[in-house]
């Protein structure tokens, strides 16, 4: 089992990867999707000045490090659940957004990192594990918040994250040494950090804390405007696994556990918005905010039941963290570019 917080394991990250996934030398779109070419990019809206690589090649990028399945190119494995959001009044203080006049009901996905379908949960590379919400607003549409377990993200930019992919996707076994992602881990030290200090793995999806990667911006027809990022925190508390209560589960315990927790009592997250102030980096995602800085509870997401998880519900189930509503802005540029991207992934599944 490969150990995160040990410095030797930097290179087994990408053999860890490769041996976990057939295709992950492979940088091509599976057959019958058609590559984005940079000449087609110059025309895509780039906040992050990318004239050379577009949505679709950070897609690309995403399968040279875990493979081309035709599933999601990252947190592929995952289980469907369903409940409802009621709003506290801390959210409508700080947005106009109708999502925080009244309850709104909620589609919720758990994950596992990686693009690989079919990585065990007790995979420490399975870290961070994923939250993403759908809220089905009154009038027909969607706001979508997609988070993981990490406060925090290993790079600054879109542009970096495709190099820090292509470099795991560069560094399998018999590569030379000093390998691409020793040479991307030396000049990136948050990166390094991302992977050094990840949590151990959770004894439940419900029992982990997830972050917003990316600032948002809350505003009101009057005051001033506030540059946010969320967090949930599990009602249950933070729980997680020692070495030897890992080695007791199984490949799939994550499923299981919360299907079996879901179906005694509802599962219960507290949603913050972490309140920026002067000098924060709004548009860096790699640096976290000083937890000094002031939490506003937006209110309490109610999972009470298991959702459709057929492949075809799964498959059909898309989360756009760039689709804003009114009283909701983006503030991080990253936005737009994940906003981009998830559509070519989606379309890449059967």
């Amino acid at each position: 089992m490969l150990n995160l917080r040990s410095k030797s394991s930097f290179p087994a990250l990408a053999a860890c990867l490769w041996a976990a996934s057939a295709c992950a030398q492979q940088s091509t779109l599976p057959e019958g999707v058609r590559s984005v070419s940079p000449q087609e990019g110059r025309t895509v809206s780039d906040p992050e000045q990318l004239p050379q690589r577009t949505p679709g090649h950070l897609v690309q990028d995403l399968h040279a490090a875990f493979g081309a399945h035709q599933a999601r190119a990252v947190h592929t494995k995952g289980t469907i659940l369903q409940g409802w959001f009621d709003p506290a009044p801390g959210g409508a203080a700080l947005s106009s957004a109708t999502l925080f006049r009244a309850r709104v009901p909620v589609i919720v996905r758990f994950s596992d990192f990686t693009g690989i379908p079919d990585i065990p949960d007790t995979e420490k590379n399975a870290q961070p594990r994923g939250l993403a919400i759908k809220f089905l607003l009154p009038d027909g549409s969607n706001l979508d918040l997609v988070n993981h377990s990490f406060n925090g993200f290993p790079v600054s930019t879109a542009w970096e994250f495709g190099v820090l992919l292509r470099a795991i996707g560069a560094s399998g076994p018999g590569a030379p040494k000093p390998t691409a992602l020793d040479s991307f881990l030396a000049t990136h030290p948050l990166a390094k950090q991302f992977l050094t200090t990840q949590t151990p793995p959770p004894a439940s999806w419900a029992t982990t804390a997830y972050f917003g990667v990316n600032a948002y911006q809350f505003t009101r027809p009057a005051g001033a405007p506030h540059p946010v990022r969320y967090r949930f925190v599990p009602e249950a508390g933070e729980h997680y696994l020692t070495d030897a209560e890992l080695a007791q589960r199984g490949p799939n315990y994550l499923g299981e556990e919360i299907a079996q927790r879901v179906a005694k009592a509802p599962i219960r997250f507290t949603w913050f918005a972490q309140i920026s102030e002067t000098g924060d980096a709004i548009d860096n995602p790699a640096i976290a905010w000083p937890e000094t800085r002031r939490l506003v509870k937006l209110g309490t997401i109610t999972i009470d039941r298991l959702g459709p998880n057929t492949p075809l519900a799964d498959r059909s189930l898309l989360f756009l963290p760039g689709t804003t509503t009114p009283g909701i802005a983006i503030a991080d540029p990253m936005l737009t570019i994940r906003n981009a991207a998830y559509p070519v992934s989606f379309k890449e599944r059967p």
